[in-house]
């Protein structure tokens, strides 16, 4: 399915997947245009519907490709044999920024997509999205050890805590950056904040230096 579509060369075809992703995130798959998608694209109507089948054959195809891309770029990124939570955080934060600032139309697209509970996907589509949320979920606590964290304090709480703070903290410099070019901003004066923000959790929540397990 979509042969022909999957052998385009790679500047046209990441010009029709941008336009379209960006269509449906926008404006959700029953209002999304077909007309405007090839009009961003470059391309003419004729020439999509040579590719896809129609809209709906078109949506579920951007969704199996930014899985796939998500899946490879994002999640096979991360070193899941470091123990220390806060650090494999701050590893999952600085691996999704670089993947953010390279596939911000997927990530647009693909989060609508999980906010969108009026669209049914067909049952394949349904399993790769909740097999993503599963590996990601893995890939937050595998290995980790607790035995940094102190012990008079719950650790599957101190994991939320930790989770929302970080969270937290990076929503509020994408507020900051709204609007800002990011690809080619120096976001050195964020990190460093970033980090010194990470040194205070460990020092609420870990073990002091030299204390027993």
């Amino acid at each position: 399915m979509n042969k022909s579509f999957d052998h385009l060369e790679e500047e046209k075809k990441t010009r029709i997947l941008n336009a379209a992703m960006k269509e449906f995130a926008d404006k959700k798959f029953d209002h999304a245009s077909t007309n405007e998608i090839v009009r961003n694209a470059g391309i003419g109507k004729g020439m999509l519907f040579y590719y896809f089948n129609n809209k709906q054959d078109l949506f579920y195809y951007l969704i199996g490709y930014s899985l796939d891309v998500m899946a490879e770029q994002f999640l096979s990124q991360i070193d899941t044999s470091e123990t220390d939570f806060v650090e494999r955080m701050k590893q999952i934060a600085e691996v999704k920024l670089r993947y953010f600032r390279t596939h911000p139309d997927i990530n647009h697209f693909i989060a609508s997509v999980y906010l969108d509970d009026q669209f049914i996907l067909p049952v394949e589509l349904r399993r790769r999205l909740e097999k993503l949320k599963r590996k990601g979920h893995e890939i937050m606590y595998e290995n980790i050890d607790k035995g940094l964290f102190r012990q008079d304090i719950d650790i599957e709480k101190a994991f939320h805590l930790i989770q929302w703070a970080m969270n937290g903290y990076q929503e509020e410099v994408m507020s900051r950056l709204r609007g800002e070019n990011i690809p080619e901003l120096d976001l050195d004066i964020y990190w460093q904040e970033f980090y010194d923000y990470l040194e205070v959790l460990k020092t609420s929540f870990y073990k002091k230096e030299g204390e027993k397990q």
